[in-house]
């Protein structure tokens, strides 16, 4: 490329001269191509560690003078420069062509200075005026092409120019296509052995890739985020602040990072996406398209603490932003940002964090400031304490009437005052750039809508139509304000008759209520209220029955989504309800084994309101639609709650606070358990290696887990961990748990067995009471596990909440979130490899293959999926992998991949003939022709070509030349055989032989068609038919259709390409040119006999004429496939359509077009040149068994182990080609 003419003091360092006249040098930097020497290797391993090989051409172009010692660099060859736009602005070429078109280029250049420039230049008198009018030349040059390029002026680099070469080095060196975003790349040692190899290390979305060249050393390494099994941060003495990265086959440990936290925060980042894409649908739609570079908005008061994002402005928490981080890396650091936003203050996952900064806040309650950080966000002004539980605000901007600037002072410095509309008044301090904050707030208020409500939310999924007003209109819905539940709990509904009561129990709660009206009155009451460490104390001590829903509502955060999303319920229950689907019918057979003992679910009020939420929810969230479990849960939340309100806090339950738990795999729960595992590891390590041997806590941990505990304690004890949980999160149960087993210590490590423990944790917690409750004693349908001994002493349950807070409150929600991140990678890694044991399984019995072979099989074409889902469009990778479908079928590939798998495996190597076969093989194993094939179709094709017999095999490649496995480019070839049937045959009989038959025994027809009533009952005859027609048939060998001659002729083709790479090549050509001669003389015979069974009628005078027509292109078509007519064997009186094949050579790749239409270039009509002429496959086969040659080519069974490892090979190649769903390639 040309570059603007910078000087080079140093002409010869690092650089060898390979051309050289008087004004010009060409050079080639060492290290670079064949040859150097030691020089060469320092250089070359000097570029490598210092990465300036990625900045730094391999050629370049001098400018010199013979009175000047400068030099100007004016041209130089492509580096590692990132594609699109050079530095300056030149359109750069694409990665892979960089290595063969570097010498061209230069070469170019030079050739253009020297018949351009030189000539001109050396009748210049002056150094000077050469120097200028070459300078001037070149900028013009570049000039000239800027405004050529089509676009706008070459954007400001945003990444930076260090960045873009990076991840274009990448790319070349790894053989990336440009869809695989480098995320960051750092300097570090990859320890091989026990030698590190000083390199870099490239993050990007998709892989983790490293590079080391030292004294000519290469190094490469290219690890897939999908197959990471373990990510852990290390500081041993061997290997010193390293990280190690685990997969099933080895590990890898990289040190010496300049910042190990930032790479590791980031490794993790990448690591739970690539989780989730192995999880769940959603993902695999949306991690492809992660966020594009785009144009950074300029703010032009230019603020020093806020970063603009797009329209978001973010305070980095660190200094401003290194530019050599890619966008992609900050619009990930958001990401992560958002999330730990929305966690933090149980926020919605459409939040988005504008911006965050410090502050202090005014709490009337402890008459000080509290010092923290103020967030902004869409919809939401929130506070947190620099100090955990002293103070935590959520200001939902729909409740803001007014924020405004408060007089500043000394002791109350840049004051902002914000008020709600239910008469609170919030202050805020200490607040920089405070000008621009409330603008920001406004502009936010602005955009909230009027009134109470925000607008309804109407999910992706789902077409919700609007409520109709009006109250007739409104009962006429499934759910109206009518109902019950509409407007009160279950327990309202049923204990509104009761008497007051005034026991010593009723008084303990009437003195609750009285202590939590005195916090509302103290701290607000509503999602205003200052939520302090005094909050959290009294959800310990019980949440009063009357005040349930409201607070568990409230510290949810479902109270937030009803209100923004009015209506939503009872529209998404008109579109449920009367829809017959798995989960409905899961949900009506667990109705009434939910909480059964309890009289609200003993009539239909409870039942009726418990199936419209489960149904509502099913049909929201499809992806879940219903576990068991969430029956019990519900049924809790009914008991409290309004049906609406249940309805918000199961979806704040299943999609935010118990992530995963409730979907086809229980995956949260199995996360969970793993970090109880090693929670119990950490604080009860004498316990655990025995829970550890008896193999209890897998068991435990499921039950307790999924119901919060309501299915194996007592319910009035139950429900106060619920208060817990709903407050704390997850904390509180492990707390629970911990503390449970901590009480069972003595006892558990005495058990013997599985049995003996459950027993033992069984009875404990079903003693576990609550005497503080004032409703009506529900009863206990847990077995007493007594066992003979007396009953083990009563635990009340806010004694063990308070013992797990004094013993277990160490553990914090960011230790939680951290092991949970370590346990999903193991949790779905450990999926997958069940997945693959149970696929495997399933197809040994199915196929011939070994069970290492298939497991091999089934890890490349997980692998073929999984490129799609990196590089493929999102959309279609959606809609390849459905997890709720079994094993066998979770993972699909389309023609594009499946062409690629053939050529690599299929043992029938075909030349140019091979893309038309994967793509009719393609045809006949896609039954449903949705596009796709999944695992078991593709090894049902591969293992008939592998381990089939010689039947099988010659059927299969008999198919594959007939409808439907011809597609559209056979149109007229598949017209031919379609008119073939139908003429031949009877005007009724096309019909009759479309549809399939079955076979009525005579009085068995007499039963069907006549006679009385009585006999049509025959409901053993129906029973018998109905059997008949559901058994799969076997399909014979007189079930495959006749073949006419075009499609023979491209059998022919096929044979004689697959034979090209066999050692008998030439006897298997002679065997099949005489197995041809002799089924294109068996069409003929029959030919003639179908004529004389037609009445032997002579034909019109123009069928003769169009006879020889089609005798005489038929002859020219074979002539073009090198097919010959046989007089020599048939004599001058054999008829003209009676054919021999040439044996050298006839019809290898070389002379079949890629399109696996017959060769001729006019057009057929109809089925005219093949009327009459057909062969079937028992003359095929017979004729094939003539032939030894043939005989053993097709008996002979195939090795699949060395294509497989070629294929192995071959992923790395195939990288280098961006996947194309609309124009298939295959990978060379």
């Amino acid at each position: 490329m040309w570059l603007h003419p910078e000087e080079v003091l140093l002409a010869g360092a690092l650089w060898v001269s390979e051309r050289a006249n008087p004004f010009f040098v060409l050079q080639r930097r060492r290290g670079h191509g064949r040859g150097g020497g030691l020089s060469g290797l320092l250089v070359g391993t000097l570029d490598v560690v210092l990465d300036s090989s990625a900045r730094a051409a391999p050629y370049r172009i001098l400018l010199q003078t013979s009175d000047s010692q400068v030099h100007w660099s004016i041209a130089c060859g492509q580096s590692g420069l990132a594609p699109g736009r050079t530095a300056l602005g030149q359109p750069r070429p694409d990665p892979c062509r960089l290595a063969g078109s570097s010498r061209k280029e230069i070469t170019g250049h030079w050739d253009w200075l020297e018949s351009n420039l030189l000539r001109t230049i050396s009748v210049f008198d002056s150094d000077d005026d050469v120097a200028t009018f070459v300078r001037g030349k070149i900028c013009g040059i570049i000039a000239e092409e800027s405004r050529l390029r089509p676009g706008p002026e070459a954007p400001a680099d945003q990444d930076g120019g260090k960045f873009r070469e990076a991840e274009l080095k990448m790319r070349k060196l790894f053989g990336m296509p440009e869809e695989e975003k480098l995320v960051n790349y750092y300097s570090c040692s990859y320890w091989k052995g026990r030698v590190p190899r000083q390199g870099w290390i490239y993050l990007s979305v998709n892989h983790l890739c490293f590079y080391s060249l030292l004294l000519g050393k290469e190094v490469k390494l290219v690890v897939q985020w999908t197959d990471v099994t373990q990510l852990e941060k290390n500081a041993t003495l061997l290997f010193p602040e390293s990280v190690r990265v685990s997969t099933r086959l080895t590990d890898h440990f990289f040190s010496v990072f300049l910042n190990i936290n930032d790479t590791f925060k980031l490794m993790e980042q990448l690591a739970n996406i690539a989780m989730r894409q192995l999880l769940d649908n959603e993902a695999f739609a949306a991690d492809p398209s992660l966020p594009k570079p785009r144009k950074t908005l300029r703010n032009v008061s230019s603020l020093k603490r806020w970063e603009w994002r797009g329209r978001r402005r973010v305070r980095p928490l660190t200094p401003p932003a290194d530019p050599a981080r890619s966008l992609l890396r900050r619009d990930l650091d958001a990401r992560a940002k958002n999330e730990r936003y929305r966690t933090a203050f149980r926020l919605t996952q459409d939040e988005r964090l504008d911006g965050h900064t410090d502050c202090t806040l005014w709490t009337p309650f402890a008459k000080m400031h509290v010092v923290g950080q103020l967030f902004i966000s869409n919809n939401y002004i929130c506070f947190k304490s620099r100090e955990e539980d002293l103070c935590q605000l959520i200001i939902p901007l729909r409740e803001v009437s007014v924020v405004e600037k408060a007089e500043s002072s000394g002791v109350l410095p840049c004051p902002v005052s914000i008020s709600t509309k239910t008469k609170m008044n919030f202050l805020f301090a200490n607040l920089r750039d405070r000008d621009f904050l409330v603008r920001r707030i406004s502009d936010f208020l602005q955009r909230t809508p009027d009134g109470d409500r925000g607008d309804s939310f109407l999910p992706p999924a789902h077409e919700v139509t609007p409520a109709v007003a009006g109250g007739a209109s409104q009962r006429g819905r499934h759910f109206h304000p009518d109902l019950p539940t509409a407007t009160q709990s279950l327990l309202q509904l049923f204990h509104r008759d009761t008497p007051e009561d005034l026991r010593p129990r009723a008084m303990k709660e009437k003195m609750k209520e009285e202590a939590w009206n005195i916090h509302f009155s103290e701290f607000g009451r509503g999602v205003c209220m200052y939520r302090t460490c005094r909050t959290r104390d009294l959800v310990l001590t019980g949440i009063p029955e009357c005040l349930r829903g409201e607070l568990w509502m409230l510290f949810s955060g479902a109270q937030n989504e009803m209100v923004n999303h009015p209506g939503y319920y009872a529209d998404l229950l008109d579109q449920a309800m009367g829809l017959c689907s798995l989960a409905t019918e899961e949900i009506e057979r667990d109705l009434h084994r939910s909480m059964p003992e309890h009289r609200a679910f003993q009539n239909e009020t409870g039942i009726a309101a418990l199936r419209r939420v489960l149904t509502a929810y099913a049909h929201r969230n499809p992806n879940i639609g219903y576990c068991q479990a969430m029956n019990i849960v519900t049924s809790v939340l009914l008991l409290y709650c309004t049906e609406e309100q249940a309805f918000w806090l199961l979806v704040c339950l299943c999609e935010r606070m118990l992530p995963d738990y409730y979907n086809t795999r229980v995956v949260g729960a199995l996360v969970d358990q793993g970090v109880f595992e090693d929670l119990t590891r950490a604080f009860l390590p004498l316990l655990s290696e025995h829970m550890q041997d008896l193999g209890v806590i897998s068991t435990i941990s499921l039950s307790w887990f999924l119901t919060l505990f309501l299915s194996v304690m007592p319910f009035d004890s139950a429900v106060v961990l619920v208060d817990c949980f709903f407050y704390e999160g997850i904390k509180a149960v492990f707390q629970v748990a911990l503390a449970v087993l901590h009480d069972n210590m003595d006892a558990l490590l005495s058990c013997s067995d599985e049995g003996e423990a459950m027993t033992v944790l069984g009875r404990y917690l079903d003693n576990v009471v609550n005497d503080r409750t004032v409703a009506a004693p529900v009863p206990r349908l847990h077995a007493l596990l007594t066992g003979g001994e007396e009953p083990p002493a009563q635990m009340d349950v806010f004694d063990l909440i308070k013992s797990s807070y004094e013993k277990f409150g160490s553990l914090h929600s960011d230790a939680i979130e951290q092991m949970r991140f370590k346990q999903r990678l193991k949790v779905i890694q450990s999926l997958e490899d069940t997945a693959k044991r149970s696929v495997v399984r399933a197809m040994m019995s199915e196929s011939a293959f070994g069970l290492e072979e298939l497991e091999e099989l089934y890890c490349l074409f997980k692998s073929k999926h999984m490129t799609s889902c990196y590089w493929g469009p999102s959309s279609c990778a959606a809609q390849r992998h459905d997890p709720s479908l079994p094993y066998l079928e979770q993972y699909r590939i389309d023609p594009v991949q499946f062409g690629q798998l053939f050529a690599a495996l299929a043992p029938w190597v075909c030349g140019d003939q091979t893309l038309a076969l994967s793509a009719r093989l393609f045809r006949i194993l896609d039954q449903n022709r949705d596009g796709l094939v999944n695992f078991k179709e593709f090894i049902t094709g591969l293992s008939g070509m592998y381990h089939g017999d010689m039947t099988e095999k010659l059927k299969l490649l008999y198919k594959l030349h007939l409808p439907p496995a011809l597609g559209p480019e056979d149109a007229e070839s598949a017209l031919e055989a379609t008119n073939f049937f139908t003429d031949d045959l009877p005007a009724d009989s096309s019909r009759k032989d479309s549809l399939p038959q079955q076979e009525v025994r005579p009085d068995e027809a007499e039963k069907l068609v006549g006679g009385d009533r009585d006999r049509v009952q025959d409901y053993k005859f129906y029973l018998r038919v109905w059997a008949e027609e559901r058994e799969p048939r076997t399909e014979t060998i007189k079930d495959l259709p006749r073949m006419n001659q075009e499609q023979f002729i491209e059998l022919c083709k096929s044979l004689y390409n697959m034979f090209s790479v066999e050692q008998q090549e030439q006897e298997l050509y002679h065997s099949i040119a005489t197995v041809a001669s002799l089924l294109l003389r068996i069409g003929e015979v029959g030919k003639k006999f179908s004529h004389k069974s037609d009445g032997g009628h002579a034909p019109p005078p123009s069928g003769g004429r169009r006879e020889a027509e089609a005798d005489t292109r038929l002859c020219r078509d074979l002539a073009e496939a090198q097919l010959e007519p046989a007089d020599e064997e048939t004599g001058d009186d054999s008829p003209a359509s009676s054919y021999s094949l040439v044996s050298s050579g006839s019809l290898r790749g070389d002379d079949v077009a890629d399109d696996p239409v017959p060769v001729t270039g006019e057009p057929r009509y109809g089925s005219v040149p093949d009327s009459g002429w057909s062969i079937s496959f028992e003359q095929v086969l017979a004729s094939m068994l003539t032939e030894s040659p043939l005989v053993d080519y097709f008996e002979r069974k195939g090795d699949i182990r060395s294509k497989m490892a070629a294929c192995g090979l071959q992923r790395g190649a195939e990288r280098q080609t961006s996947y194309e769903y609309e124009s298939p390639q295959l990978a060379e």
